[in-house]
């Protein structure tokens, strides 16, 4: 099937005299839409941060370029009323009665790198907006702001501590506070504060003073009806970790003191509760005074405390505390003069310590992942509970069980054990743990379930129901539910008339499941997807109940549900629930609704385009959705009907001026090995019917649910719509990749998808190149030793010798490769000693020797996925055969590019690269001869004044 879609290029017409042109040809070079070029990605103007009043009456969102346009818009929905501001902004919040906006004001992007560039401070301002009147109030160096809670009628804004006082954090955390009541402009300023909080209600705040001198710190709280200013602690200590209850009814935190002991600051919790009277109840947990509480250890300050549900005690964590050494220790018995040199002498020379990391096969991680783990590992601590009402203190993790996870109501808790399955794990990437059941009340635990498998893609793990009874498990190609008192085990999927095995998955791991949609509010029953449809299932098993119905049978994904309410537990089916609706084959999206919890999806919209986004406006019947086509992206606004949507944004009418792809053919076509797949063509703009065009073909898994994506023009590498723009066709098709073929699967699939792409004429069989970056980057490596089709390939970060990527570390965990090859995306079953042929198979540097391709490769020193070893060794080989290849290695990148300077060079150095090869323009000095090292830099001064020049012709 093949289906086609073309936009009319809509003219532009503009009348701007210039020096040196005449008003003719000014009135043609502006009422003809013109290729984008680089200049033009730079000054495109994005959607950024967005917000919708809790109301439903307005909605706000910021605009912004690289080159430092800024807008903020705040829009009456219902009436033709809007605000503008020339600023760039973040963090929108509108007040509770939707009579103001607050939001962070930033520098622009160019102005922030460049500030960091110097090592400058970044300062954010914060700015607040009347709706009533539109007038706009900002205040400097705010780091933070916050209405009061749901009455709102203040705002407190938190200023920047001074720049000297960055330098020693250690000492003071303090700034000013400042309290700015809506309603007269009168402001409160309170000095040293380092942290603040509103209830819920926003009746109190509360907040910390931390001095130099600890002299007057404490917790503080402020009655916002009567201004009353009540301290609910004071000493000389620190204190931190500082938050109220998701009820607001409770108020917590941490305590710190310095101890002459210990290195360490030593850590008590207070809290506080009954807000409903002038002095709430004040409770607190000194772990000095408990015998119970384990020695050398004390209250962890890398965990924020809790408060339990029920207000009875509070959770925490635990961990070591270093003590100090006794100068006597280090002493020892008198020492003669000549003693003490020769002492002394031989000190100085121990210590400096050898440079040594010792790596033993026996540790259960490697060196390299202890060492991208360190933080972690001394920032570990174990939860404890303490019981207020008994005075009783409980370790719920030690050492034999370090991971608990509480359950809501804190009644039951699960622990997670990995060690006996720790090794291998880092070695074949299968992650097991033995669940235990602990008791919250007593400490106790008892063995749940043995070595569960707990999958990597997707990231499955336990769920806890909303109520803290029960918790959700997978094995086996089931789900089960455990009962945390008697520990009954129930499985819930074996009467349902569907598997719940992804079979979609195609890594080499044994039935993993598919990622439930989660519990359902009342904790009775669990929301599952089998990759169509979704299903209400009982959580002690039982008929489960199709809620969408026609997903496997119209081939209709329920693929993503939109959670209204940020503060949920569980998911709330007595009302509607909302699900993105996907069409596999046709790509047509819509918004699916299910009322109150009976079976029968009703679709909104349903068509070629994308539906990505869904918001509520917290007190109206206001919807918020985004919709997206290959060549258009806004936001709208309706009502719970989904009719007759309103367009808020505009963002797209920029485009006008620009060429832009003429539409999008979605194709249907075969791999070798018969998998039914399809890929999106997008076609160039002006096209042509019955002309062929030079295509880039963009590769990575499976590309073809893009086909309704809008993709702004973009730098760094292929951007779709830059490159349509200048004339290119673009093809994303789907590879299937399989077990011990992860790369040879893209032969099958890529060159069937590009012989269907040019059987319509719009491709070009002689000026076709490729690009693909990590996974799509490997591919690209290895199709062109297997085939001469393209004309030129742009390979990103790739795999190219497998055996030696095996054995190598992944930068970013620390671990070993192995366990990405074995568990994961690189897709083989075993090791090369037991099994060499797919390593040999799948490594494009032992097939070096059939590349004629062109390819240009991009490999970075600090890559964390991908050691840039791999891009050298291709690039070695490559020059030893004496192939046409060139590496670009940005100086500290890592595995994609995060420098502006880099994103556009490389961005400009590709589009170079095919425009030789697939268009026959010259080739660029430094694809021809490359650059000495020693030129680097006047080369580069060369190369920016000619874009420049360029760019202003």
């Amino acid at each position: 099937m093949k289906r086609k879609r073309y936009i009319p290029l809509i003219l532009l017409c503009l009348f701007v005299y210039l020096p040196g042109f005449s008003a003719q040809n000014e009135k043609e070079r502006h009422t003809k839409p013109r290729p984008i070029e680089i200049a033009d990605i730079l000054s495109w103007k994005y959607l950024g941060s967005t917000a919708l009043s809790p109301d439903g009456h307005w909605f706000a969102y910021g605009i912004s370029s690289r080159t430092g346009h800024r807008e903020f818009v705040i829009r009456k929905i219902k009436k033709a009323k809007e605000y503008r501001f020339p600023i760039n902004v973040s963090g929108i919040a509108f007040s509770g009665d939707t009579k103001w906006v607050a939001f962070t004001i930033r520098p622009s992007r160019m102005e922030e790198e460049r500030l960091r560039k110097q090592k400058k401070n970044i300062y954010y301002k914060a700015g607040l907006v009347n709706l009533a009147t539109g007038r706009k109030v900002e205040f400097d160096k705010v780091k933070r702001f916050s209405f009061s809670g749901e009455r709102a009628t203040w705002l407190v804004l938190h200023k920047y501590p001074p720049e000297t006082q960055e330098k020693n954090k250690d000492k003071s955390k303090g700034s000013t506070l400042i309290l700015y009541e809506l309603a007269t402009s009168k402001e409160l300023s309170i000095g040293n504060v380092s942290e603040f909080a509103f209830d819920k209600t926003g009746r109190w705040l509360v907040w910390i003073i931390d001095t130099w001198d600890q002299i007057g710190n404490g917790i503080q709280l402020r009655n916002m009806e009567t201004g009353e200013i009540v301290s609910l602690e004071s000493d000389k200590a620190f204190y931190s970790k500082l938050s109220w209850t998701e009820k607001g009814d409770g108020l917590i935190a941490l305590k710190a003191i310095d101890d002459k002991n210990y290195e360490d600051k030593i850590c008590s919790i207070v809290g506080f509760k009954g807000f409903s009277i002038r002095y709430p109840q004040k409770i607190t947990y000194q772990p000095s005074e408990d015998r119970n509480f384990p020695e050398g250890m004390t209250i962890s300050p890398n965990r924020n405390p809790e408060w339990t549900d029920d207000l009875g005690g509070f959770l925490f964590g635990i961990q070591p505390v270093k003590k100090k050494k006794d100068k006597g220790e280090e002493g020892g018995k008198e020492e003669k003069a000549s003693d003490k040199s020769k002492a002394a002498s031989i000190q100085e020379m121990l210590e400096e310590q050898p440079d040594l990391v010792l790596w033993h096969w026996l540790e259960k991680r490697l060196q390299s992942q202890q060492q991208v783990e360190e933080k972690k590992d001394k920032d570990f601590n174990y939860l404890c509970v303490y019981w207020a009402g008994e005075k009783k203190f409980i370790r719920l993790a030690d050492e034999a069980l370090k991971e608990v996870i509480p359950a809501p109501n804190e009644r039951w808790a699960i622990g997670l054990d990995n060690r006996e399955y720790k090794y291998m794990s880092t070695l074949n990437g299968r992650v097991f743990y033995d669940f235990y059941i602990v008791d919250m009340r007593t400490g106790s635990r008892r063995l749940a379930l043995k070595k569960n498998e707990q999958f990597p893609r997707p990231r499955w793990y336990h769920s806890l129901s909303p109520d803290g009874t029960h918790f959700l498990y997978y094995q086996d190609g089931h789900f089960f539910t455990c009962e945390m008192e008697s520990g009954k085990k129930y499985n819930i999927t074996e009467d349902i008339p569907t598997s719940f095995i992804n079979t979609e998955i195609n890594y080499n791991v044994v039935n993993p499941p598919i990622q439930p949609f989660g519990w359902v509010k009342d904790g009775k029953s669990v929301l599952l997807y089998d990759n169509w449809d979704v299903w209400n299932v009982p959580f002690r098993g039982g008929k489960g109940v199709n809620l969408t119905v026609n997903g496997k049978k119209e081939a209709i994904r329920y693929r993503k549900r939109f959670q209204l309410d940020p503060d949920e537990r569980g998911i709330d089916i007595s009302d509607s629930a909302y699900f993105e609706a996907y069409g596999e084959w046709t790509k047509k999206s819509g918004i699916a609704r299910i009322d109150s919890g009976k079976p029968g999806a009703k679709i909104f919209f349903w068509d070629d385009a994308l539906y990505s986004r869904l918001l509520k406006a917290k007190k109206s019947d206001t919807y918020l959705y985004r919709r997206e086509t290959f060549d258009d992206f806004d936001i709208y606004i309706t009502d719970s009907s989904f009719r007759n949507g309103n367009r808020m944004t505009n963002i797209t009418a920029q485009q006008k001026e620009f060429l832009w792809s003429s539409g999008s053919i979605l194709i249907d076509y075969t791999s070798t090995k018969g998998d039914k797949l399809q890929a999106a063509l997008f076609l160039p703009a002006s096209y042509q019917k019955g002309k062929s065009y030079p295509t880039v073909v963009h590769i990575y898994e499976k590309r073809s649910s893009w086909f309704n994506r809008y993709l702004a023009p973009g730098i760094g590498a292929v951007s779709k719509s830059f490159y349509t723009s200048q004339g290119y066709a673009v093809l994303m098709p789907d590879i299937e990749n399989r077990v011990n073929d992860p790369v040879t699967s893209a032969v099958w699939c890529v060159l069937p998808a590009i012989e269907a792409a040019i059987a319509t004429g719009v491709v070009d069989r002689e000026k076709i190149g490729i690009h693909g970056h990590s996974m799509g980057g490997w591919e690209t490596a290895f199709l062109i030793t297997q085939t001469d089709i393209f004309k030129a390939a742009a390979a990103g970060a790739p795999l190219t010798d497998i055996i030696s990527m095996y054995g190598s570390i992944y930068g970013r965990t620390g671990g070993c490769n192995g366990a990405l090859f074995e568990n994961s995306q690189g897709r083989i079953d075993s090791n090369y000693c037991e099994d060499l042929e797919p390593f040999v198979r799948n490594s494009p540097v032992l097939h070096a020797q059939r590349v004629k391709t062109p390819l240009l490769i991009l490999h970075n020193d600090k890559d964390g996925a991908v050691d840039w070893n791999q891009g050298v060794e291709y690039f070695n080989i490559l020059r030893r055969l004496q192939k046409p290849v060139v590496m670009l290695q940005y100086k500290g990148e890592g595995h994609s590019l995060r420098k502006f300077a880099n994103q556009l060079d490389y961005c400009i150095r590709m589009k170079e690269f095919f425009d030789h090869h697939l268009k026959g323009k010259s080739a660029p000095r430094w694809l021809e001869e490359g650059i000495p090292y020693l030129e680097r830099e006047e080369r580069f001064r060369e190369r920016v004044k000619k874009l420049l020049e360029s760019s202003i012709q």
